[in-house]
C-alpha cells in the first residue's frame, strides 16, 4: 500500500473529510456491509463557477443508502456544511455537490507546497510495474518516431515512480528473426566495401544509409578477410552479433543525448537458447491448460492478414481471451511466430513478479493489442494485466515544410539530428505536449522560437521567472532572502501567506493546490501529457499575474513599503518554482534559472 504518512495534500484532505461523513452516515442508518467507499471521488468542478471541488458521494452511495440520490446528497451537504474548511456546499442536478472552500484552505495548501518542497504530491511505497518502452529493432540508427515513444514512456516511468509505484524501465531487443539476418547482410557488403571492393548500389531489400559502414570497418579490422572464405551459414551469425551489438551501442547513446535510460535489456534470442527455450516451455504451458490445439483459420474478412495460412496449424485460443480470432504459433517453416516469442516475453515478465505491465508500441501496431493481452490473461491465469499505450506518429516540419530525408540514415531523419538541432529540453517537451495517440506535428523552427507560442519555452521562462524576482527581491528589499533553495523555503515557510487575496492571487494558490490530484489522475491514466498541459497553464497564469502587476502596482510581488505582504508573495513564487521543477523533472526537462 502507498504511504500516505505524510501531510495530505487539499483534495486528499477534503476527500478523506467527505469520506468520513459518509461513513458516518452509513453507520448511523445501518448501511449494508462492505461498501466500496473509494468509488467516491473528489475533483475539480468541470465549471469553476459551480465552485472549487465536486464529488460523486451520493451518485454512487445512493444504491447502498437505498435513498434517492437528490435526497442523499442533501444528507452528506448538510454535514460537510458544518466543516470549518467549507465555506459553502450546493447540490447539483441529480445529486452532485458543489464545495467552496474557505480562502484560508488555499493558504495552508501553499504552506503544503513549501513544506514538502520537491516531494509535494510524491507518494512512497506503491507496488510493481514494468514499463516497456523504445525497443526499437536494432537495425539502424533511432529515427524521430522512435523518439516519440521513447519520450513518452521514460515520461510515463518518471509519473509512475513519483506515484509511489516501484518500476523497471525495460527495452525488449528484437534480436532473432528475419530482419536481423538482412542486417548481418547489409553489414556483410560494408565489410566487403570496407576491404576495397567496389559494392555499388546497395541491394534492394537490405539496409541502405552509411551507418553500416562503421560495422563493415570493424569486422574488417577484427577479422581481416577471413571471412570472405567461409559460407554465410558460417559468418552470418558473426556479423549479425557484432551488428547488434553496434547498432544497441549506438542506439543507447542516442537514447542518452535525450536522457533516456533503460534497467533492463530484455534479449529475444535469448528465448530461445539452446536447452532453455521459453517460447516452448511457453507453448508447453498453455497447451496444459488447453488454450493452444490444432486447427484451421478461415481466410480472413478484407486484405489478407500476414499470419494467415490455409492450413492445419497450431493456434492459441486466444478467442477464449477476448480477442477477435484464434492465433497461429509455428510458421510452416517449423519456426515460431513472432507472436509466441511475444507471449513468452510477457510471460516472462510475469515470472519476474510484474503483474503490471505497460508496452509503448508504435502506432503501425494497434491491430496487436487484443491477441498480446488474450495472450498475458492466459499466461497469468487473469492475474496479470498488460495496458498498451499506442504512440502516434509525428509529422517533423521545418516552418510548415516537411523536413526531407537524412543522408545518413538513407531514408529518415534520425532522432540524434533532432535533438543536436533543437535540444533535448525541447524535444521531450514538445514530445509530450500532446496526447501520445494523437498524430504529432514536430515544427523545428517553432520549438526554437522564445514566445508563449512555443510551451517548452514559456514554461521553463516561468522558473527562470520565479528566479529572477528572487533576484530583485534580494537587491530591493531583503538582502537576507536566501539562494540556496531548502534554506529559501524555510525562510518563507514563515509568511502571512493569508495575506494573498487577489483574486489571480488565489486562482494561481488553487492551481498550486490541484498539482497532487493532477499527478495522481495522470499516473492512473498513464498519460504523461497532462503534465505538461498543466505546467503550460501554470506558467500561464503566473506570467499573467506579473504583467497584471506592472500595470496595476498594487499586485506587484515586491512592495518596497509592505515587506510583509512582499514575503507571503515571494513565497507563492517560490509555491510556483517548486511544482514548475517538480514537474519539469518529471518530464526530464530542465528547470533552467535563468533565460540565455
Amino acid at each position: 500500500m502507498p504511504d500516505t504518512s505524510s501531510a495530505l495534500h487539499l483534495f486528499a484532505d477534503v476527500l478523506a473529510r467527505v469520506h468520513a461523513v459518509c461513513r458516518a452516515l452509513a453507520a448511523e442508518a445501518n448501511w449494508p456491509e462492505g461498501i466500496d467507499f473509494s468509488r467516491v471521488v473528489v475533483e475539480p468542478p468541470r465549471d469553476a463557477s459551480h465552485g472549487d471541488m465536486a464529488t460523486n458521494a451520493a451518485m454512487v452511495l445512493a444504491k447502498e443508502a437505498k435513498a434517492k440520490p437528490r435526497d442523499l446528497a442533501e444528507q452528506i451537504a448538510e454535514r460537510l456544511r458544518a466543516d470549518p474548511l467549507i465555506a459553502k456546499v450546493d447540490v447539483a442536478g441529480p445529486g452532485f455537490i458543489n464545495l467552496t472552500l474557505e480562502p484560508a484552505a488555499w493558504a495552508e495548501a501553499l504552506r503544503t507546497v513549501l513544506r514538502e518542497g520537491a516531494d509535494y504530491g510524491r507518494v512512497r511505497g506503491g507496488s510493481k510495474v514494468n514499463v516497456e518502452y523504445v525497443s526499437a529493432n536494432p537495425t539502424g540508427p533511432m529515427h524521430v518516431g522512435h523518439c516519440r515513444g521513447a519520450v513518452f514512456g521514460d515520461a510515463l516511468a518518471s509519473l509512475l515512480e513519483f506515484a509511489g509505484r516501484d518500476v523497471t524501465r525495460e527495452y525488449y531487443i528484437n534480436d532473432a528473426g528475419a530482419q536481423v539476418d538482412v542486417l548481418a547482410r547489409s553489414a556483410f557488403l560494408r565489410y566487403r566495401e570496407a576491404l576495397g571492393e567496389d559494392i555499388g548500389a546497395m541491394p534492394e531489400g537490405l539496409y541502405p544509409g552509411d551507418y553500416l559502414k562503421p560495422v563493415g570497418q570493424a569486422l574488417a579490422q577484427e577479422h581481416g578477410d577471413k571471412l570472405l572464405a567461409v559460407s554465410e551459414g558460417a559468418w552470418l551469425p558473426t556479423v549479425r552479433a557484432k551488428a547488434i551489438a553496434m547498432m544497441m551501442d549506438e542506439i543507447k547513446d542516442d537514447l542518452a543525448a535525450l536522457n533516456i535510460r533503460h534497467d533492463v535489456f530484455f534479449s529475444e534470442r535469448s528465448l530461445q537458447d539452446a536447452g532453455n527455450n521459453k517460447v516452448a516451455e511457453t507453448i508447453d504451458f498453455l497447451r496444459a491448460k488447453g488454450d493452444v490445439y490444432q486447427g484451421r483459420l478461415p481466410p480472413p474478412k478484407g486484405a489478407p492478414a500476414e499470419d494467415w495460412e490455409d492450413r492445419e496449424q497450431l493456434l492459441f485460443k486466444a478467442t477464449a481471451y477476448g480477442d477477435d480470432v484464434d492465433r497461429p504459433l509455428v510458421k510452416s517453416d517449423s519456426s515460431y511466430t513472432y507472436f509466441a516469442a511475444d507471449i513468452a516475453y510477457h510471460k516472462n515478465k510475469f515470472d519476474r513478479g510484474f503483474a503490471e505491465m505497460i508496452d509503448v508500441w508504435g502506432a503501425d501496431h494497434g491491430g496487436y493489442i487484443k491477441r498480446m493481452q488474450a495472450a498475458v490473461k492466459a499466461t497469468t491465469s487473469g492475474k496479470g494485466a498488460l495496458d498498451v499505450k499506442i504512440v502516434q506518429l509525428v509529422k517533423l516540419l521545418r516552418n510548415g515544410e516537411p523536413v526531407k530525408m537524412s543522408k545518413r540514415s538513407g531514408d529518415f531523419v534520425t532522432l540524434r539530428e533532432v535533438v543536436d538541432e533543437v535540444g533535448q529540453d525541447a524535444v521531450r517537451f514538445m514530445m509530450l505536449y500532446r496526447k501520445n495517440d494523437a498524430v504529432l506535428d514536430f515544427d523545428l523552427a517553432k520549438v526554437m522560437e522564445q514566445s508563449r507560442d512555443n510551451p517548452v519555452f514559456y514554461v521553463q521562462y516561468g522558473h527562470a521567472r520565479g528566479h529572477s524576482i528572487f533576484r530583485n527581491a534580494r537587491a530591493e528589499v531583503f538582502p537576507e532572502l536566501p539562494e540556496e533553495t531548502e534554506k529559501r523555503i524555510a525562510w518563507l515557510g514563515e509568511s502571512a501567506v493569508e495575506r494573498l487575496s487577489d483574486p489571480a492571487e488565489l486562482d494561481l494558490l488553487k492551481r498550486l493546490a490541484i498539482f497532487p490530484r493532477m499527478l495522481e489522475a495522470a499516473a492512473t491514466a498513464h498519460e504523461p501529457h497532462r503534465i505538461a498541459f498543466y505546467l503550460y497553464d501554470l506558467a500561464s497564469e503566473f506570467h499573467a499575474l506579473w504583467t497584471k502587476g506592472r500595470d496595476l502596482p498594487y499586485l506587484r510581488f515586491i512592495i518596497n513599503n509592505d515587506a510583509d505582504l512582499t514575503k507571503a508573495r515571494l513565497a507563492m513564487v517560490q509555491g510556483v518554482v517548486s511544482v514548475l521543477a517538480s514537474g519539469l523533472a518529471i518530464l526530464g526537462v530542465h528547470a533552467p534559472d535563468e533565460m540565455r
